[in-house]
């Protein structure tokens, strides 16, 4: 059964579960990141930040997040550091979803043109790592429309959605966190992958934006089962609750004939989800205030 939690948002983006606050997430076009306690309280995290495609927690409390770049946002709101900046000039206008490996290291995907406005040159991004002395590198170039990623059970595999490409990625994870070649786990065909979890049977949980399905697969790439939502607009999903076994389902308005369709789903998965581990990534560069403008 698909329960339909709360509505009334924009357009929804970046679920991940906290075990002692509860589901956060954010609302891209509104702005803020936003925190869904187990007794029903929604309580502001982030304000005022928009275009926010991806949330990952930190180990001293903050979240880290994505937009115009990565940055740190500290449990008090009030400062912010760039991990990693925007650089417009090297084909780095911002940043989409970002996730975390076992060790908490971050990885986040770039993109080089922005993909609603239609005028805008498709450009591939990259994928980038932030690793835990706070250092980053590119590891892979050539993915045009960056979204979900989500590791294997073991932590040996990452899979990377590439939405406009219809494809979901993986590469093979070594012990440092650098990756192996780029190949195609499963093409989609007319299916448009956006955010992604994956489960410890090894199930990938896809969101398939605009067409209102999250289809699971299984670790060879076939077809497992799929699920049909009210809003077209599915872009994220994540694993939550004290068994990870609660899949929260996030949705834009997009298709839908309104402004406010954002709605958060739920469902209850065989399996537990793979713990996402909070980023242990050091926050050493100079904090300064955060601006309430629109981000790009």
């Amino acid at each position: 059964m698909i329960e339909t939690v709360m509505g009334g948002f924009g357009l929804l983006e970046g679920p991940v579960y906290d075990p002692d606050r509860g589901l956060l997430f954010t609302d891209a076009t509104a702005g803020g990141v936003f925190c869904l306690a187990p007794d029903g309280r929604l309580e502001t995290v982030v304000k005022h930040r928009t275009g926010i495609g991806g949330i990952s927690l930190h180990i001293d409390g903050g979240v880290i997040v994505s937009g115009r770049n990565i940055a740190y946002k500290g449990p008090d709101d009030v400062l912010t550091a760039v991990l990693l900046p925007n650089a417009p000039e090297d084909g780095i206008i911002g940043f989409n979803d970002i996730t975390t490996d076992a060790a908490g290291r971050i990885y986040a995907g770039s993109l080089a043109y922005r993909p609603l406005i239609p005028s805008d040159d498709p450009k591939p991004g990259r994928l980038h790592l932030i690793d835990l002395d706070g250092t980053t590198q590119v590891l892979s170039t050539g993915v045009q429309t960056t979204n979900g990623m989500g590791f294997s059970p073991d932590g040996r595999r990452l899979y990377h959605a590439d939405t406009w490409k219809n494809l979901i990625y993986a590469y093979d994870v070594r012990d440092d966190g650098r990756i192996g070649d780029r190949e195609v786990f499963v093409d989609m065909g007319e299916g448009m992958p956006d955010g992604l979890a994956v489960a410890m049977d090894g199930s990938i949980w896809v969101a398939t934006v605009y067409a209102g399905l999250v289809i699971v697969y299984n670790p060879d790439g076939s077809e497992r089962t799929r699920f049909q939502f009210s809003t077209p607009m599915i872009t994220s999903l994540c694993f939550a609750g004290e068994d990870l076994r609660d899949v929260y389902v996030v949705s834009g308005s997009e298709g839908s004939g309104r402004e406010d369709a954002g709605t958060i789903y739920r469902l209850r998965a065989d399996a537990p989800g793979v713990p996402v581990v909070p980023a242990r990534v050091s926050i050493t560069r100079i904090s300064i205030p955060d601006s309430p403008s629109r981000e790009t």
